[in-house]
């Protein structure tokens, strides 16, 4: 108890002021404990950053992986990334009932109903997608094929006729008779009445002219064995220059087929022409159709694949091989 107010009589008494060297001496009173820091300064201080860490050397990125050859359609609406690879399509719809998928020289074409949406259909096409790939690249490799078989028109051309090799031969001036085909060891030569000096543009006329005469002529031959043996009777025949169809039929008896068919074997011709009069039983590819070819030609299926392995000739640089 003592020691207490003897603690607050410290604080309370005046101080006492003696002398020092005749000067007047302030009392000094017991040291004070330090001062606690200050709120605001410990927050400063439990936020303040540490020492910054010594830096750590990150390894440079790896460049990325060239992107495969992308498959483009030239008249593509959508893009889509399919076993790896960017594939541009065209999406068509229409009344229909089914997702259906085309791939010909062009591209990749899909068909959709009206209703369904567009997730839909990208879901299967990624179900597909190794089977839509492969397709489009066996396309282009076709593709590839068909450009080195270019046909290069001068008065020394070759190319294939029927499973053969046809051979161009100007006649000597002065003569003008019609073109005529006659057998060679290689496989035949095709008389021209041709110009001195005619241009490339000149020899392909002429050759073309030919050609379709003898297509005309071919295909309505094999029109005629065939439609007896399907039980069919088949009314007109026009020849075709489409890029994608080999030939189409109509329930009428009308019949199309392409004049390009004439530089594959007659019984590749066959199939096709087989093919087309079924359809007169069959509009569709449902068994009873193949069944109805299979009828006539056992072997038909090699035949479709042959002449989907041996790409047409290019007659010029801007025509797609069907």
């Amino acid at each position: 108890m003592a020691g207490l107010l003897q603690r607050a009589w410290d604080w309370l008494a005046p101080p006492q002021v003696p002398l020092v060297d005749g000067q007047l001496v302030k009392r000094q009173r017991r040291s004070q404990p330090p001062a606690s820091p200050q709120p605001l300064q410990t927050a400063l201080d439990f936020v303040a950053p540490s020492a910054a860490p010594a830096p750590v050397a990150v390894p440079a990125a790896e460049p990325p992986a060239p992107s495969p050859v992308a498959f483009h359609h030239p008249q593509a609406s959508h893009q889509l990334q399919l076993a790896g690879i960017a594939v541009g399509y065209l999406l068509e719809r229409s009344r229909r009932r089914s997702i259906g998928m085309t791939v010909c020289a062009q591209g990749l074409r899909v068909r959709a109903p009206l209703g369904v949406g567009h997730g839909a259909v990208e879901r299967v096409l990624r179900d597909k997608a190794d089977w839509i790939v492969r397709k489009l690249a066996e396309q282009q490799q076709r593709s590839q094929q068909s450009l080195s078989a270019r046909i290069a028109w001068d008065a020394q051309a070759q190319l294939p006729y029927l499973g053969r090799s046809l051979h161009l031969q100007p006649l000597a001036p002065g003569q003008r008779p019609p073109a005529a085909l006659l057998p060679c060891e290689t496989g035949c030569v095709l008389q021209l009445p041709l110009p001195v000096g005619a241009s490339a543009d000149q020899i392909r006329a002429a050759v073309h002219a030919w050609w379709l005469r003898a297509a005309r002529s071919h295909f309505a031959e094999r029109l005629d064995h065939f439609a007896p043996l399907l039980g069919v009777q088949w009314r007109s025949l026009r020849l075709s220059s489409a890029r994608t169809r080999w030939g189409s039929a109509r329930s009428d008896g009308s019949i199309r087929l392409n004049w390009r068919l004439m530089h594959y074997a007659p019984e590749v011709i066959d199939y096709v022409v087989v093919h087309e009069l079924s359809h007169l039983h069959h509009m569709d590819h449902s068994p009873r159709f193949w069944a109805t070819v299979a009828g006539v030609l056992p072997d038909y299926r090699a035949l479709r694949q042959q002449l989907r392995d041996q790409p047409a000739p290019q007659w010029s640089e801007t025509e797609f091989t069907p």
